[in-house]
């Protein structure tokens, strides 16, 4: 099984608000990075995905299975970390082990422990006395314990100090080691997904633009600089964004090599940053 989700022409209507046309792919024994503003539709993403959300038209398929048929076999393969704490306050982790453990059939009590030690997490310190990484590790650790194949993250490193989000990181990329894990971590800090992202997939105002490698991505997209007399109606086109100012232009392609086709030497062509492209989609796409 080369993908471990599949959503096919996913759609969900809300008010003042849809995600349309979802194609989207987690491939097994990756890391996707799953980026895009608040508000552009990763967290109602994921609920379908994670079946919170039923679609109103498309089709979603996690380790090959729907969940029309397979709800229980396909949630107990999954692993969910939110931003922000999912358990009830005054309970502390033994309370919630106790709890949790029966509904997992591959639930592990010594890999539980050993996570519980390694994230030096307290077992008997109510839940609302954690700091905001605690709370994180505390998700995770219960997360791994019952050797989940497939973890989501849903902005896990929002509000987390620069050194924890490091530990975060570290830590995530020595869970990919054994190859028999998949990760799909939503976020809209680009940084993080720079360090660990072996794929992206970018949504923006509920449509996604992209689906592709980190090395796709670094080949495709490009900023370009260059005068503003290049400019006019048909070599705008191979622009997806331009910002015009009274000494040239700046512009995101995602097409480097029509690009350097059309303008050769007269314009410099630099690597766009995670942080670029979805700066400029932000501004405004307009696709050809």
């Amino acid at each position: 099984m080369e993908n471990v989700v599949e959503l096919k022409n996913v759609a969900k209507k809300f008010k003042g608000f849809a995600v349309e046309n979802i194609n989207l792919e987690i491939k097994q024994g990756f890391v996707t990075g799953f980026m895009g503003e608040n508000g552009a539709g990763k967290s109602t993403t994921i609920k379908m995905i994670l079946n919170l959300l039923q679609p109103d038209a498309g089709e979603v398929k996690v380790f090959g299975l729907d969940y029309h048929s397979h709800e229980k076999a396909i949630k107990e393969r999954i692993g969910f970390v939110y931003d922000g704490n999912v358990f009830f306050e005054g309970l502390n982790l033994k309370d919630i082990k106790r709890i949790v453990a029966p509904a997992y059939k591959r639930w592990d009590d010594d890999l539980f422990y050993k996570y519980i030690e390694q994230f030096e997490l307290p077992l008997n310190k109510a839940i609302k006395t954690f700091s905001k990484g605690m709370q994180m590790k505390a998700s995770l650790a219960i997360a791994l314990s019952h050797h989940a194949e497939l973890i989501i993250l849903d902005e896990p490193t929002a509000g987390l100090d620069p050194i924890f989000r490091r530990e975060l990181l570290d830590l995530l990329q020595e869970l990919m080691v054994d190859g028999n894990r998949s990760i799909f971590f939503s976020t809209h800090i680009t940084s993080d997904l720079d360090r660990i992202a072996d794929y992206l997939a970018f949504i923006h105002k509920g449509e996604l633009i992209f689906n592709q490698s980190v090395h796709e991505v670094a080949e495709n997209y490009a900023l370009v600089k260059g005068k503003l007399d290049l400019l006019d109606r048909d070599t705008e086109k191979a622009f997806v964004h331009i910002r015009r100012a009274s000494t040239g232009f700046e512009a995101l392609t995602d097409n480097s090599s029509e690009v350097k086709k059309t303008f050769g030497d007269r314009v410099v062509i630099e690597r766009a940053s995670l942080e670029d492209i979805m700066y400029y989609l932000k501004g405004g796409i307009h696709l050809g």
